[in-house]
């Protein structure tokens, strides 16, 4: 095999129900297409290089449009965009592996692709991308140096990952872990995060996306992973506007992330924007600044830091307005926390209506830092401070002990809310 288009050729001409197995050297690839029907094997010593030259990859377009129907292609950062092709890549497709003890490298590391990159045309281009595909498995890669978010999943059903290793470059700019959107049915089991931004991000687009086709990231599984550095370690939004439901993170470690279990969202996001039904629990972290947040002031976009987005006056509900549901947090350890236990702010028109905390410890390093625990215009700094309401319509907490925190265990500031709050 001496080219990336002799790769795809053996891909292509494949038949239902093969194997592809790649024995051990290093491949230079570009762009490939995995097909329906079909397990890859990548065998350990398998190296697959990416190209470091942005004219290598093709150009995907943002939408397709089939007859009077617009299929969702590329994107970026929650809207259709123009985007480069990943190196590896499930469009269309269903019943598709990706195995192996193989190494997938973007080599972003000598490449220039960070280089004013909010300047580009396109979108840089992904490790792994799904697009419209149904039950794709993948699993024992090890993946390194990402462009932008590693992997992928983009409007697509029954899709796992397993067993993993991911690492980029701490200062790398996007270089998220698993970033599912707009995905019914996702397992992300056993995965070893290293990251540049956030571990595990969960969206669901903007508003256009939310709006047109109302399609939830939900029904997904987080078990059995190893959050190692990251900014959050699990993150909702902020691109949720088609909504977040029915979501377990459980058995997971963190350690050194900025933020452990953060959700993200804001005016504007829309009526579809609804993350209801979400649970974590069995879960440690170690040296984290803030171990939970949910915030509906996220200041994220070029409108973000406006009036509309930052007031905490009432404003109407309307059409823009989304919706935060039902949180459970239970069996959780934090120690070496920092900033703030946790920091829960709805909108004073649309209050997170639950909050429960259960069986859980929070201790605090002893030479804590201080900072925003949230990305909100006009944050308060926090150090060593324990839990923090507003605009929630309720908050259990059962069986919580605090160690070394400073003040009240809790801080409530809710207006017109009836809120419980218990303490075993």
């Amino acid at each position: 095999i001496k080219s990336n288009e002799d790769i795809q050729r053996i891909l292509d001409k494949a038949p239902s129900g093969a194997l592809i197995n790649f024995n051990e050297g290093t491949y230079n690839v570009t762009n490939l297409f995995l097909r329906s029907n079909t397990t890859v094997n990548l065998k350990k010593g398998v190296i697959f290089s990416g190209s470091t030259n942005p004219d290598d990859y093709q150009e995907l377009q943002g939408e397709e449009v089939n007859g009077n129907k617009v299929i969702q292609r590329g994107t970026w950062e929650g809207d259709p965009w123009n985007m480069k092709l990943a190196m590896i890549n499930a469009i269309d497709c269903e019943n598709v592996k990706l195995v192996g003890e193989g190494v997938l490298n973007m080599n972003s590391d000598k490449a220039e692709w960070f280089i004013d990159f909010r300047k580009k045309p396109y979108a840089r281009p992904h490790t792994i991308f799904m697009n419209q595909s149904n039950n794709v498995r993948v699993q024992g890669i090890h993946l390194y140096n990402a462009c932008v978010w590693t992997i992928h999943p983009y409007f697509c059903k029954n899709v796992g990952f397993y067993d993993l290793y991911i690492q980029n470059d701490p200062d790398s700019p996007n270089t998220d872990g698993i970033n599912p959107q707009c995905v019914n049915n996702c397992e992300i089991i056993g995965v070893e995060f290293s990251v540049g931004d956030d571990c595990i991000a969960i969206k669901s687009g903007k508003l256009y996306l939310g709006k047109k086709y109302k399609t939830p990231s939900e029904n997904i599984l987080v078990s059995n992973c190893f959050m190692n550095r990251g900014h959050g370690a699990i993150v909702l939004g902020s691109e949720m506007a088609g909504g977040i439901k029915n979501l377990t993170i459980e058995k997971c470690l963190f350690n050194h992330t900025d933020r452990g279990l953060r959700i993200k969202s804001r005016r504007g996001r829309g009526k579809d924007g609804i993350i209801d039904n979400i649970e974590f629990s069995n879960i440690k972290m170690d040296n984290v600044l803030t171990p939970f947040v949910i915030n509906m002031f996220y200041f994220c976009d070029p409108d973000g830091k406006t009036e509309y987005v930052y007031s905490k006056e009432c404003l109407p509900v309307d059409d823009r307005t989304p919706y935060l549901g039902r949180f459970i947090f239970k069996n959780i350890e934090c120690i070496n926390t920092e900033y703030c236990a946790g920091y829960f702010y709805g909108l004073p028109e649309q209050h997170i209506k639950e909050v429960v905390i259960k069986d859980s410890k929070v201790s605090f390093k002893e030479d804590a830092g201080s900072g925003n625990p949230a990305m909100m215009s006009f944050a308060e700094i926090c150090s060593k401070r324990g839990f923090v309401f507003n605009n929630v319509d309720k908050a259990v907490i059962e069986n919580v002990e605090m160690q070394g925190q400073v003040g009240e265990i809790y801080n409530i500031n809710v207006k017109k809310v009836k809120t419980h709050a218990r303490f075993a």
